[in-house]
C-alpha cells in the first residue's frame, strides 16, 4: 500500500473534500487563522466528517516542504487512477461507443514535451482540466512529475486529468496516431496557425517548453505542425497561456 501523500492550498484540498472525502487522512488548519474563507472551509471539511487538527504556520511549512499553504494541509491517501493511456483511451471509446453519434466526444490530449517547471505543469493541469482534455502525456526524462506543488498550483486538477509519463515519447506518439488521433505540434515556424487546423476530430496538441519548444524527434512525429500568431514584441508565450489557447480553440471548434 503507497504511503500517505501530503495536499495544500485551499482549492487543492477543497477539491479532494468534494471528490473523494474518504481518502482524506486528516486536515491541517492553522489556528491563528479564522477568516470567512477558512471557517467555511472547516464547515466542509466537518461536513465531510475527516479528522481535523490544529497546527501553527512553521508546523504546516514542514508538512508541506513550502510557505504557500494559506494556513491549510492535508494527509491523503492516493485514489486509484487508471494504470495505462492504453487503459484509458480504451475506456473512453468503450464509453463513447455506447452514447448517440451526436452526443460522443473525441479524444482530446494535451502532450508536453520538455516542462521542467512544477508550476508550469500545474498550470498546465487546471487548463486541461478547464477544457475538459482526457489526460496530459509527458516523457519520463526531462519533465515535472506530480508534486505537493504542482497540486497545489492545479488547484484541484492534479486529482482530475489522467498525467501520464512515458518512456519514449515519440513511440507514444506513434501508438496514439495508430488509434487514429491526429497529432498537432506547435511551432514558431510553422506554415499555418492554430485556427486553421482542423481539431474537430480525435487530437493530442503537443507544446514544448517556452523557448527550447519540442525536441526535433517529437516534431519529426508530428501529422501537423500549427502557431499561435504573434503580433506583440514578445517572441513566445508562456506554455500554460499556450496550452490553454490550444485547448480551448479544439473546444470551441467542438462546440
Amino acid at each position: 500500500m503507497s504511503s500517505p501523500k501530503v495536499l495544500f492550498g485551499f482549492h487543492a484540498v477543497g477539491v479532494r473534500l468534494r471528490t473523494a472525502p474518504q481518502s482524506v487522512l486528516e486536515v491541517h488548519v492553522e489556528a491563528s487563522r479564522r477568516d470567512a474563507r477558512m471557517r467555511q472551509f472547516i464547515e466542509r471539511a466537518q461536513e465531510a466528517g475527516v479528522r481535523l487538527v490544529e497546527s501553527d504556520g512553521l508546523r504546516l511549512s514542514r508538512l508541506c516542504g513550502s510557505h504557500a499553504h494559506q494556513g491549510v494541509a492535508a494527509r491523503v491517501k492516493e485514489i486509484a487512477q487508471v494504470h495505462s493511456l492504453d487503459e484509458l483511451l480504451e475506456n473512453l471509446e468503450e464509453s463513447q461507443a455506447a452514447l448517440p453519434v451526436g452526443e460522443r466526444t473525441a479524444p482530446l490530449l494535451l502532450v508536453l514535451d520538455g516542462v521542467t517547471d512544477p508550476h508550469n505543469l500545474g498550470a498546465c493541469l487546471r487548463v486541461a482540466d478547464g477544457a475538459g482534455a482526457h489526460a496530459v502525456i509527458a516523457p519520463k526524462d526531462h519533465a515535472a512529475g506530480i508534486n505537493a506543488t504542482v497540486a497545489k498550483v492545479a488547484s484541484g486538477a492534479a486529482e482530475t486529468v489522467p498525467y501520464f509519463m512515458v518512456t519514449n515519447l515519440a513511440r507514444t506518439l506513434g501508438e496514439l496516431k495508430e488509434r487514429n488521433i491526429w497529432i498537432v505540434g506547435t511551432s514558431d515556424a510553422a506554415g499555418k496557425t492554430l485556427y486553421q487546423a482542423d481539431l474537430t476530430g480525435p487530437v493530442a496538441l503537443v507544446l514544448g517548453a517556452e523557448g527550447a519548444g519540442m525536441r526535433q524527434l517529437t516534431t519529426k512525429t508530428c501529422d501537423e505542425l500549427v502557431k499561435i500568431p504573434m503580433r506583440g514584441a514578445v517572441e513566445s508565450l508562456n506554455v500554460s497561456v499556450a496550452s490553454g489557447i490550444c485547448l480551448y480553440e479544439a473546444l470551441r471548434q467542438r462546440a
